[in-house]
């Protein structure tokens, strides 16, 4: 499938589905069952910063960062209906934010060398081109200026829950691959009424495209939350984050 095709799909997805996402994954949670802003501090030094979000969603994150005294914010997400509940939302709590309408691979119309940061919580693996897009990031920030992202482990989708031996005590269940973690060819994935697509990039993929855009790597984490890794409940979810990471969150710096 065209990479136009696939960005296609996901907004039509994002246009019809953005209320059922309303508030999710944002700061100061970088993913599901992992590690928060509050742990990793990324955002340390944000107070009359300029900052800019890719797939900015509902505005969850710009407030948070708005509310840490950020000077200036702006967000770019693929759907209109996604940015029409952050103005909503942005607007309700009397914040300011510059918002466009844009898929990430296009050469967004925002000032270059401009930002501190550049961030994106659980939104930078929609990208059809990830080095593209990465170079593009490094053009918007400031020489020294942070990219920081998450999103789903590589092994996340790789490893799922052994389905064929369902009469077994929990405790006796086991991981299996179903998907290669060389695999990185785009998939359908059902979700809702709908389907989305993807595909799972090597973490090295990650590493290698942000050394080609000129970014120094900082810090990478891929650790899931205390409490639910010291958990010993039954949950599938919790039970597959106390032996895999679920997401995986990186720092990196422009040079």
């Amino acid at each position: 499938m065209e990479h136009e095709a696939i960005i296609a799909a996901n907004k039509d997805y994002w246009n019809g589905h953005a209320d059922l996402w309303f508030g999710t994954t944002a700061l100061p949670q970088y993913g599901v069952k992992f590690v928060t802003e509050e742990d990793l501090h990324f955002f340390r030094e944000v107070a009359g910063k300029r900052v800019l979000e890719i797939c900015c969603g509902s505005g969850h994150s710009l407030k948070y960062l708005a509310e840490r005294g950020a000077g200036e914010l702006w967000g770019v997400d693929l759907s209109q209906k996604q940015l029409e509940n952050a103005r909503a939302y942005l607007a309700q709590n009397k914040i300011t934010a510059k918002l466009i309408c844009s898929p990430m691979e296009a050469e967004l119309e925002v000032p270059k060398g401009y930002f501190d940061y550049v961030y994106s919580i659980y939104g930078i693996g929609w990208t059809t081109d990830l080095e593209g897009t990465f170079q593009k990031i490094a053009s918007y920030l400031k020489q020294g200026g942070c990219f920081i992202f998450s999103w789903h482990h590589t092994l996340n989708y790789c490893v799922a829950w052994d389905c064929s031996k369902r009469q077994e005590v929990i405790e006796d269940q086991k991981l299996v691959f179903h998907r290669s973690y060389f695999d990185e060819s785009y998939f359908q994935m059902p979700v809702h009424d709908s389907q989305i697509i993807l595909c799972n990039r090597k973490i090295s993929t990650y590493v290698n495209a942000l050394a080609k855009a000129g970014f120094v790597l900082e810090q990478m984490v891929e650790q899931n939350e205390d409490a639910v890794l010291q958990s010993d409940d039954s949950d599938e979810k919790n039970r597959k984050a106390r032996m895999v990471p679920l997401s995986v969150c990186f720092k990196a710096r422009k040079l």
